[in-house]
């Protein structure tokens, strides 16, 4: 991370490139427990997010990740009624699950409370459901929570974590995969982002790889525009507990009864389709 000339600047060693916007002023700075969280109003994309010099989130695009996190799974889902979202501190997700009448119940584990509290002030659109009587939050940690569910507890884990380092690394592993599929009901589902499907092939692999080994039957890898994100290509990957990936209640997402800013019907049949180095390379 840089700031140069009034420019906040994210480079990507891995692909050596770099992103850059344009910012007005810093409007807050703290180092929580767990990292150093930083806002900054842009020109051109509102209110950013950083964490420990990663972008996080915007105001301008974070509708796209957001909504294909969460609306493709729950349309593919048959009634999903009990959702956990692992990470997500910017509510943003679980704001998008909680547009869906039937959820009767929402879970946000989030270790940082702070991001969660920040978002509060700076992304108050985001946190829009955080007094739904159906939202509930635990501040700890996601891998430790999801041990001690019981089993087919959950119709749905969403992992919207950050990258796989630091104490993301674990939300990776076969081991956590494990944990999720026994909470997880028969019928259900994990969705987790998945990185960037141009950068981190090798990461896709690793995780199809981890939660095929962990009892899920089947997996799915989603892919979107993200423009903050490295590549500005962004992906979610399903995986299935008896259920199937390859095809939604469209005629329910043609009469959903709440509105979206880029997830509709054609949006999810054409996120199904897979690019040909995917076919090749994931199998």
């Amino acid at each position: 991370m840089t700031l140069d000339q009034n420019w906040f600047t994210e480079a990507c060693e891995e692909c050596g490139s770099a992103f850059s916007l344009k910012i007005k002023n810093k409007l807050h700075e703290e180092q929580s427990e767990y990292q150093k969280i930083e806002i900054y109003e842009t020109e051109t994309f509102g209110n950013l997010m950083v964490l420990d010099g990663f972008v996080m989130l915007t105001s301008r695009d974070n509708f796209l990740y957001h909504e294909m996190m969460t609306h493709p799974a729950l349309f593919t889902l048959a009634d999903p009624k009990r959702v956990v979202i692992i990470g997500g501190g910017d509510c943003g997700t679980l704001r998008e699950v909680l547009k869906h009448p039937g959820v009767e119940e929402c879970w946000q584990v989030e270790i940082d409370e702070r991001v969660t509290r920040v978002s509060e002030q700076f992304f108050p659109e985001l946190c829009t459901a955080n007094d739904d009587p159906r939202a509930h939050f635990f501040f700890g940690d996601g891998v430790k929570w999801m041990q001690e569910q019981e089993p087919g507890s959950v119709d749905l884990v969403i992992v919207d974590s950050t990258d796989p380092i630091g104490p993301a690394e674990g939300l990776f592993a076969e081991p956590f995969y494990r944990d999720c599929h026994r909470a997880v009901r028969g019928g259900g589902m994990l969705v987790q982002q998945s990185e960037s499907p141009l950068l981190h092939v090798e990461l896709l692999k690793r995780m199809r790889g981890g939660m095929l080994a962990a009892g899920f039957d089947g997996v799915k890898t989603l892919t979107f525009p993200q423009p903050v994100y490295p590549s500005g290509w962004w992906s979610a990957t399903m995986a299935a507990k008896g259920c199937e990936l390859n095809a939604f209640r469209e005629e329910a997402v043609r009469a959903k009864p709440f509105d979206t800013v880029y997830y509709n019907a054609d949006i999810h049949r054409g996120a199904l389709a897979q690019p040909e180095f995917f076919l090749r390379e994931l199998g």
